[in-house]
């Protein structure tokens, strides 16, 4: 996995980078632009805006919040720049994702949507053990997946 890969709260500082990220154009109509995401973090106190940084470079973009009382987590922003991709820094911003998450307490399950045709999606997501439940209301899929918390297993036996 990759070890320069942190996630860090979008910021004044941070704001003009991830704003500038961009899908490859295949991508484009697969996910929400980043400027309109950080305009609706801007009013929505819920919302928990990251950046994906490699390194000293910002590489994409997530947001979540907390649902279900703070029982839950819903991941309804994930994108890495088009320059960055292929690289593994999905899979670890992701796995860095489900660390935070699961130092969150009370939470239990995580959600995340994506469009049908995002295959990469699909794929990285079932690859992290998340499982498909449905569809919402926009026609999106749902998945689902349990928080794994450190010393989980170990308790269990």
């Amino acid at each position: 996995m990759r070890d320069d890969v942190r996630l860090i709260p979008v910021g004044p500082a941070e704001r003009a980078a991830v704003a500038a990220l961009a899908l490859a154009d295949d991508q484009r109509e697969l996910v929400a632009s980043n400027a309109e995401s950080l305009e609706e973090a801007d009013t929505d106190p819920a919302a928990r805006p990251r950046a994906i940084v490699a390194g000293d470079r910002v590489v994409g973009f997530l947001m979540y919040e907390l649902i279900d009382r703070g029982r839950a987590a819903n991941i309804y922003r994930f994108m890495i720049d088009r320059t960055a991709q292929g690289r593994g820094l999905g899979r670890a911003a992701l796995d860095r994702l489900l660390a935070e998450i699961a130092a969150l307490p009370g939470v239990a399950t995580i959600e995340i949507c994506y469009v049908p045709e995002n295959v990469g999606a699909r794929r990285l997501y079932a690859a992290a053990g998340f499982v498909e439940v449905g569809v919402d209301e926009d026609g999106e899929i749902i998945a689902r997946r349990p928080v794994d918390r450190p010393g989980a297993a170990d308790a269990r036996r």
